[in-house]
């Protein structure tokens, strides 16, 4: 199964002589087995690294004083950094789009896995959206 940012990866033109192009998207996932099983048996994104990232330096760059580990799932044109973090904090209107090749055979791998994608109607259109194991939303093109 490909898959690709819609809104966010890609090249994104700003006034600059520059195109500037997003490096890697960051979200959280409650443990390593969800993030394995979301990324790469459903997506289909092979992890290639692991690391831990120490309490000083998220304290610098998050403000969170603690170590956490991240999982790294990569397939040459998408990143995505996973911190596993097993607290989450309230409900936000972040989400990640992005588009599959193909719709049914996702929705079916999906809910093979146990997720349960679901449609919003919008101006007449029927637009799909998944939760992963750790609740980050997707929007799929």
């Amino acid at each position: 199964m490909s898959f690709k940012f819609y809104d966010l990866i890609g090249i994104m033109r700003v006034s600059m002589t520059k195109e500037i192009v997003i490096q890697h998207v960051a979200v959280e996932c409650s443990d390593q087995q969800s993030a394995d099983r979301f990324f790469t048996t459903i997506l289909g994104i092979p992890k290639i690294k692991d690391t831990l990232l120490s309490k000083e330096l998220s304290a610098a760059i998050f403000g969170i004083n603690k170590n956490v580990p991240i999982e790294v799932y990569d397939n040459g044109k998408t990143r995505f950094e996973v911190f596993i973090n097993t607290t989450r904090s309230e409900q936000t209107y972040d989400h990640i789009c992005i588009e599959v090749d193909n719709k049914s055979g996702f929705i079916t791998q999906c809910k093979k896995q146990g997720l349960n994608p679901f449609f919003v109607e919008k101006e007449g259109k029927q637009l799909l959206f998944v939760r992963d194991f750790s609740n980050n939303l997707y929007e799929v093109k």
